[in-house]
């Protein structure tokens, strides 16, 4: 088993009468990306601050590389990558001063010039803050992460606003540095992303931990087939003929919570085809990251 890089035990955070974070508790590993998912308020945010040390607990214990975040920031933040939603640059900072400058202060030979190169911003190299996108400010930040060459990264919503090309280019530098023995600490409300992306996720819901595993466990023994069809379907009808629940999850989708089976293939499109019924994308299999996260928490999403 891969060596514990965040440990997090019986974390509290209060804000006054506010009680943020109740009794946390996870383990995030090295050479695996560890989503950390949860509504608005479900505590997620005030938690990865106190492992990054930005605040402070009010009780429990949270160690990052087996030091204390609280005690040890200094000695911490040399081996430790941060990407905040908002990278807090200067409006007038140009990219490959901004890389060069975080590359020379964590001097870990990472170079600026490859570092640009990697997260895609090459060709705007000599552009200022203010004139990037919304996504190619998140590849900024990512490379800000990336200087301190970290063997444990904390990235906050790294997808968020980015393209379609950007996104995969992400998905693959973090697939990266887990090859290479980091620990991705990955906060995200795109649940789809995690799902691509995430070896391990913990759900906070409401200060606690509701799930903690690898995804394969949390979606287990929650099998179900998906499929497309006319959006007139009879989804009464077919769930009595199937004695089975049948869901529209969205318009001319439909849901069967159950295994996948030859028989009950056969009889759905039996079912279908006698109703004069289109079957398109037929998919079984285990639920997707978004169905647990709705289960477990009665959301459909993992807003912060």
């Amino acid at each position: 088993m891969a060596d514990a890089a965040v440990e997090v035990h019986e974390l509290v955070v209060r804000y006054g009468d506010l009680l943020a974070v109740a009794g946390v508790s996870f383990t995030a590993r090295a050479g695996e990306v560890t989503a950390i998912l949860g509504p608005n308020g479900a505590g997620k945010t005030s938690t990865i601050e106190v492992c990054e040390g930005f605040r402070e607990a009010s009780s429990g214990t949270v160690k990052v590389l087996g030091l204390r975040p609280d005690r040890d920031q200094s000695r911490l933040a040399a081996r430790m990558g941060v990407m905040l939603q908002d990278g807090g640059c200067s409006p007038s900072a140009r990219v490959a001063d901004t890389v060069a400058l975080y590359c020379a202060l964590y001097g870990r030979g990472v170079e600026p010039a490859q570092l640009i190169e990697l997260v895609g911003l090459a060709e705007r190299r000599t552009s200022t803050w203010r004139r990037l996108s919304g996504g190619e400010r998140q590849r900024l930040n990512l490379a800000l992460a990336l200087a301190a060459k970290p063997e444990v990264a904390f990235l906050d919503e790294p997808t968020s606003g980015v393209d379609v090309t950007g996104r995969a280019l992400i998905r693959q530098i973090v697939r990266d540095l887990t090859t290479q023995g980091c620990a991705v600490v990955l906060a995200t409300h795109e649940l789809d992303e995690a799902d691509r992306v995430a070896d391990r996720a913990v759900i906070i819901d409401r200060g606690v931990v509701v799930a903690d595993g690898t995804l394969e466990q949390l979606r287990a023994g929650h099998d179900e087939i998906r499929f497309r069809s006319d959006v007139a379907l009879d989804v009464q009808s077919l769930a009595s003929h199937l004695h089975l629940a049948v869901d529209q999850v969205a318009p001319g989708e439909f849901r069967i919570a159950a295994a996948s089976t030859p028989e009950l293939i056969n009889t759905l499109t039996g079912w279908l085809s006698a109703q004069q019924l289109p079957l398109d994308d037929l998919r079984a299999g285990a639920q997707r990251l978004e169905d647990v996260f709705w289960r477990l928490t009665g959301r459909g999403d993992g807003s912060r």
